[in-house]
Order: structure tokens, then C-alpha cells, then sequence
């Protein structure tokens, strides 16, 4: 991995760590409802903004490789398989 993309990305994870345990209090003090789905929708970007780090690691490091030993159909159908996951996911 990428270490300056591993650094940010541990951070991502760290603050998405908190975030849930900031979550789990909300719903146990049964906070205002509209306030836990603010968290949540919070925690739902932290998620996106950690995905987009991996998928740039995976670019950058993978990919990149793969194109070099002529493996381009693999890493299109890898991107292609993340892709449809992420538009299959419920929104």
C-alpha cells in the first residue's frame, strides 16, 4: 500500500471508529431520531471518502501493475465488479 494513501487511510478508519461509537450512544440515549440519521448519513460519507482512498491505493499499485504485465482484462473486470457493487447497493 501506498504509505502516505495507509496513512490516510488509517486516519479515515480511526475517525469512522469513532464515529460509530458516537452512533451506538446516540441510539442507546435514544437521541432525537433525526440527529442519529445525521451521524449515520455522516458516517455513510466517512465510508465513501475511505473507499475512494482504496480504490485510488488499487489504481495506482494493482492496476497499474496489472496493465504493465498485460493483465488489462483483469483489472477491468475487477474495476467493473466494484463498480457494480457499488451501484447495487440499495440508493
Amino acid at each position: 500500500m501506498i504509505a502516505d494513501i495507509k496513512k490516510r487511510a488509517l486516519h479515515r478508519s480511526k475517525i469512522l471508529e469513532g464515529q460509530m461509537r458516537g452512533l451506538e450512544k446516540m441510539i442507546e440515549n435514544e437521541d432525537y431520531c433525526v440527529d442519529i440519521i445525521t451521524q449515520s448519513l455522516a458516517i455513510q460519507k466517512s465510508l465513501r471518502s475511505l473507499n475512494k482512498l482504496l480504490v485510488e491505493n488499487h489504481l495506482r499499485t494493482h492496476v497499474a501493475h496489472m496493465f504493465a504485465n498485460g493483465d488489462e482484462d483483469v483489472a477491468v473486470d475487477e474495476l467493473l465488479k466494484v463498480y457494480e457493487l457499488e451501484n447495487n447497493r440499495g440508493n
